[in-house]
């Protein structure tokens, strides 16, 4: 029977509550893809776990006329404005709006656009989507794509040493995701999957030019990522055995003595996302070529 004070205590438990979710308007003006607008959002709304803004995306504003519609329609659903845009009559006719409708109006790289000008000494260019011309960074970029295309899961070994990087690891440690990151970043990066019924190629332990990464994770991640993964396939017996927690524990034990024994930096990548996973082997890659 349970007690005055146990009823108490139950009462008085205090109890977890979600934040109410706050949706405001956001307006992202930019005279280019609206990429970076769009990123630095999702990087400052990440910080405000009840915030959820409501997206409006004005991508290449490079008229009066596009500038006056996209003003139309911060008008009619007034929030914070979040603007790249080089053109100084547009920015002047949006900024001056924006006042008028007394909504906060952001520039959002002119820190960084003065910061380098103060420390370089020089002028600004005031290209308007600069980043996005087909130049070596650009055409270097979509290489690296056709490149960890043809080397994923283990493809085209024979070729592995024109990679700049090369993932090792047993099945869902997130490897395919992690080089399509890279390789977006212009990194050409191939995979190479450890399973327990074959040894890694050959190839894998010769190679002088990339940088060789380990990826693991814990076996009960593993084992919960694998049991979803295969749903409802027809498959009991490999399933069964594809998912067994004392199975997976092995794979990962001898994961780590192969990284250990070649000397390979090795990430853990059970709370980890693809995001943070490529930004840790981009400071490696950084830090080798610098060397």
């Amino acid at each position: 029977m349970a007690t005055t004070a146990d009823i108490t205590t139950k009462e008085h438990k205090p109890r977890r509550t979600e934040p109410v979710a706050t949706f405001f308007h956001v307006h992202l003006v930019s005279d280019s893809t609206g990429e970076t607008l769009n990123a630095m959002l999702k990087a400052t709304t990440s910080q405000f776990a009840a915030a959820k803004p409501l997206e409006h995306i004005y991508a290449l504003i490079r008229s009066r006329s596009q500038m006056e519609k996209t003003l139309a329609e911060i008008e009619a659903s007034p929030g914070i404005v979040l603007y790249t845009v080089i053109n100084p009559e547009l920015r002047r006719l949006l900024e001056i709006r924006c006042s008028e409708l007394q909504t906060p109006a952001i520039s959002v790289l002119d820190p960084l656009l003065n910061a380098f000008k103060d420390y370089l000494g020089l002028e600004q260019t005031a290209r308007a989507g600069a980043q996005h011309e087909l130049n070596d960074a650009y055409f270097r970029r979509i290489g690296a794509l056709d490149y960890t295309l043809s080397h994923d899961d283990g493809q085209m070994t024979w070729d592995l040493e024109t990679a700049d990087v090369v993932l090792v690891g047993v099945s869902r440690t997130s490897k395919t995701p992690t080089c399509m990151y890279l390789a977006n970043r212009g990194v050409k990066a191939a995979n190479i999957p450890l399973v327990p019924t074959a040894e890694p190629p050959p190839e894998l332990f010769g190679l002088r030019k990339p940088l060789i990464v380990g990826l693991v994770a814990s076996p009960e991640r593993l084992s919960q990522i694998r049991e979803s993964r295969l749903g409802g396939m027809n498959a009991e017996g490999a399933a069964d055995e594809y998912s067994d927690l004392d199975q997976i524990r092995q794979e990962v034990l001898r994961a780590k003595r192969l990284f250990a024994k070649h000397r390979w930096p090795t990430i853990d990548v059970t709370r980890k996302s693809v995001e943070e996973t490529a930004a840790a082997i981009l400071t490696k890659l950084s830090a080798r070529q610098n060397q």
